[in-house]
């Protein structure tokens, strides 16, 4: 879309700048030449994916707007927050690899001697505008200049919730690089981020900032930014390799057989940090169950369940879904024990290193209403425990 139009002809109003701008010239043809794009779209692994609200438009409507289910979808209290220091994150970490989850997707990884921001999001809300949309529940753990420097920024796609404009100028000020999906480079580019500073692959494509590999490898998701959603910026999940650690980022994803597939080539990995959040019955192949996020990890890990660190992630910050606020955090904690793997829960902010002590408190239940325990869990024996109820656990 390249503007809105008035009712008068010939007359243009200028493209919000928050919308970025769509794809152009020599960036259009290299998506036109693109295998994953077809009939004028990228196209999803595993076939077409609803990105729409599926089924009943007054069931939709009525769980959305029961009095009840709204107050479950936001923390009871404020949020603990980690007091996170510049001290903290200018010392190395010890074992060479270190994360710090910001909250929703943003994650600082600290790689064999390299910093790499994911899906960085430091506004207050995830909206074309500030005054509406989805707003923060917690604030940002700290400033984004107190992150220091950062050698590449990596973004999974051009959602709000992963692609904040007050975020990508801050950063676009500094000397970072910025690693995108095939034709999200025209966002950042109308917003001041120079063409030399981009790297911009398709599925399966890499490319080396100081002795990383990164690697953009397939999601099962959507894209779009405007009024219309024209499918012409890719999507996608990350590989990030270093000479000795390796991690991959989910971004926003459905569960799909492709995660063996990225295992294979590219794993196993010292850390996933794996979408569990924001999931619904209405889109249910676009977003991760924490069950499905679970066994993606698995998946990723080549089966086993002693291979690396599980970090949840796209959850806590904003109210995205139907589910109550905390029910990702709790639904991960018991599908990960009963399958014996490691999953780190750190308070936002809060650094922490895969190879050493994980940070394991469930620090959600301070802030959360009652949780009625819907899924299944099967434990270490074969148990089955249904429909408990978390607030007689407390």
């Amino acid at each position: 879309m390249a503007g809105f139009r008035s009712p008068s002809p010939g007359l243009r109003v200028p493209r919000p700048l928050a919308f970025g701008a769509d794809p152009s010239g020599e960036r259009m043809a290299r998506i036109r030449r693109s295998p994953h794009f077809a009939d004028g779209v990228f196209q999803n692994p595993g076939g077409p994916a609803r990105t729409r609200p599926s089924g009943s438009a007054s069931k939709f409507a009525g769980v959305y707007l029961d009095r009840e289910a709204r107050a479950r979808r936001a923390p009871a209290g404020n949020i603990p927050v980690h007091p996170t220091t510049v001290a903290d994150l200018a010392r190395p970490p010890a074992t060479g690899l270190r994360l710090t989850w910001a909250g929703h997707s943003s994650v600082l990884a600290e790689i064999d001697g390299r910093r790499v921001l994911f899906d960085p999001v430091w506004g207050e809300r995830c909206s074309p505008v500030p005054f509406a949309g989805p707003k923060r529940l917690h604030p940002v753990p700290l400033p984004l200049a107190a992150l220091g420097p950062v050698d590449v920024v990596v973004i999974s796609h051009d959602h709000y919730d992963h692609l904040d404009l007050p975020t990508i100028q801050a950063l676009a000020r500094t000397d970072t690089l910025f690693a995108v999906p095939l034709g999200v480079g025209a966002h950042l580019e109308r917003w001041g981020v120079p063409a030399d500073k981009l790297r911009e692959l398709d599925w399966h494509e890499e490319t080396k900032v100081g002795g990383l590999t990164l690697t953009a490898t397939p999601a099962r998701h959507f894209c779009g930014r405007g009024l219309r959603n024209t499918q012409h910026t890719l999507w996608a999940s990350w590989v990030v390799a270093g000479p000795d650690h390796r991690v991959y980022h989910s971004g926003d994803t459905g569960y799909f057989e492709g995660f063996r597939d990225i295992g294979a080539a590219h794993g196993p990995f010292d850390a996933t940090m794996i979408q569990v959040g924001a999931y619904a019955e209405f889109w249910p192949d676009i977003h991760m169950t924490p069950e499905e996020g679970l066994r993606a990890h698995l998946d990723l890990q080549g089966g086993a369940a002693d291979a690396g660190v599980l970090l949840p992630i796209h959850w806590g910050t904003f109210n995205l879904a139907p589910h109550a606020w905390a029910e990702p955090g709790e639904w991960m904690k018991d599908a990960a024990g009963g399958a014996g793997v490691a999953v780190a829960f750190p308070r936002p902010g809060e650094p922490f290193e895969p190879a050493g002590e994980l940070p394991v408190e469930p620090w959600w239940r301070a802030v959360s209403g009652p949780i009625a325990r819907t899924w299944t869990v099967r434990g270490a024996a074969g148990t089955r425990q249904d429909d408990l109820d978390l607030a007689g656990e407390r």
